[in-house]
């Protein structure tokens, strides 16, 4: 009787030690999903288009892609350094030596298959190439704005888009401050309102304002430095993320692109800091995005997703090698995606972003990346909180 007593208790205790056993894998269960669920936002997803754009013609190659945008018939213009880089390349072909390649001209534009219609750029008559340029915009009347940032770019440059030259405001090697009425001081970036018909410079590699146009004209209406101070060009010390933000932007304010709703976002990259004005100056908020960042920043340049009310800012951050994906409303990042590296949806220094009507990213990438990539819009949905990596596309 003692045994039947006995095995009785241990079936008894293994029966109550399986149920603990059941209920403890129930609930890391239930908490996995629940943690899976918590990693998880809603977003936009994309997928990277390896297949986008098509082979360059006449042997050309890229140089350090500095800039993109797309006009209003979604063409995605580019603007490009080949000179600088292919130099070799094209002796070989100079003294018969070689086959390959030339460098492209520096102004590419691609329809939406990928096909390059149109090209353009460089040296000309009536106007001052830049040293090293840099941004590309065209506006609600066809004129194709370009800036640059060599050592004595100081002025804008406004072309039709076959690339017949327009005006140029300020003058090469004439820089004289952020606090100039008439020239810049290594200009990163432009956009123009239609509404108001302003021009918005990111002023720049060298000056440390945002600088705003007549864009007919060139005629400076105003300008501001970071928190809508008055600029001041004395040098900073070097950036530590532990002590309290500069009341000063610091080289280079990389963008300064206006929302739907009339706010202007203005990338302060070595500061890893977003700040946000109404276009008259004043300011509004900031938020910084992987604030440790050294070196080159984390705020490189901006985007709005294509909804009416653009509820997602994308940022693309070159020494992260991230797109950054931002709730507008907040500022807060609640995704991003890509990698370092060279294969299609990694990045070597993305430099440059936007969007088409559709809702499609095309970057840019500078120093060696010498690209541009599109990512295909897939709709909003859920997402990795975090990082996404690359965003491959599904089989």
């Amino acid at each position: 009787m003692a045994t039947i007593h006995r095995r009785r208790g241990i079936y008894a205790g293994a029966a109550f030690f399986a149920l603990l056993l059941a209920f403890g894998i129930g609930q890391a269960v239930l908490q996995n999903k629940a943690d899976a669920q918590a990693r998880t936002v809603q977003a936009p997803m994309f997928e990277v288009d390896p297949l986008w754009p098509k082979p360059l013609p006449n042997h050309w190659l890229l140089g350090m892609a500095i800039g993109v945008h797309v006009d209003d018939q979604d063409h995605v213009w580019i603007i490009h350094r080949s000179s600088a880089t292919l130099h070799a390349n094209e002796k070989a072909l100079e003294l018969g030596v070689g086959e390959c390649c030339r460098g492209a001209p520096p102004v590419l534009v691609f329809d939406q298959a990928g096909n390059l219609v149109r090209s353009w750029g460089g040296p000309g008559a009536g106007y001052e190439w830049p040293e090293s340029n840099h941004g590309i915009f065209v506006d609600h009347k066809g004129n194709v704005w370009i800036g640059g940032n060599g050592a004595k770019d100081a002025h804008i440059l406004k072309f039709t888009k076959d690339g017949k030259f327009l005006q140029q405001f300020g003058g090469l090697g004439k820089n004289a401050g952020s606090n100039s009425l008439e020239h810049f001081g290594r200009v990163a970036k432009i956009w123009v309102d239609p509404k108001a018909n302003e021009a918005f410079v990111a002023d720049g590699y060298l000056n440390k304002r945002v600088a705003v146009l007549d864009a007919d004209t060139g005629r400076m209406k105003r300008y501001w430095g970071a928190y809508g101070n008055k600029p001041d060009d004395t040098p900073q010390a070097k950036y530590d993320p532990a002590v309290a933000p500069s009341q000063q932007f610091r080289n280079p304010v990389h963008c300064a692109d206006l929302s739907n709703d009339g706010l202007l976002y203005v990338c302060d990259r070595q500061h890893n800091r977003l700040q946000v004005f109404k276009p008259d100056g004043t300011f509004i908020r900031e938020a910084f995005y992987a604030k440790n960042t050294l070196g080159s920043g984390s705020t490189w340049d901006i985007a709005f997703s294509k909804d009416p009310q653009q509820r997602f800012i994308f940022i693309a951050d070159g020494t992260n090698e991230v797109v950054r994906i931002i709730l507008r409303e907040t500022l807060e990042e609640i995704s991003n995606f890509g990698d370092g590296g060279r294969q299609p949806g990694q990045f070597y220094g993305v430099h440059s972003i936007a969007t088409d009507s559709k809702g499609n990213v095309y970057t840019t990438e500078t120093y060696e990346g010498k690209r541009v990539q599109r990512f295909v819009f897939k709709g909003v949905g859920t997402v990795t909180a975090g990082r996404q990596g690359v965003l491959w596309p599904k089989r």
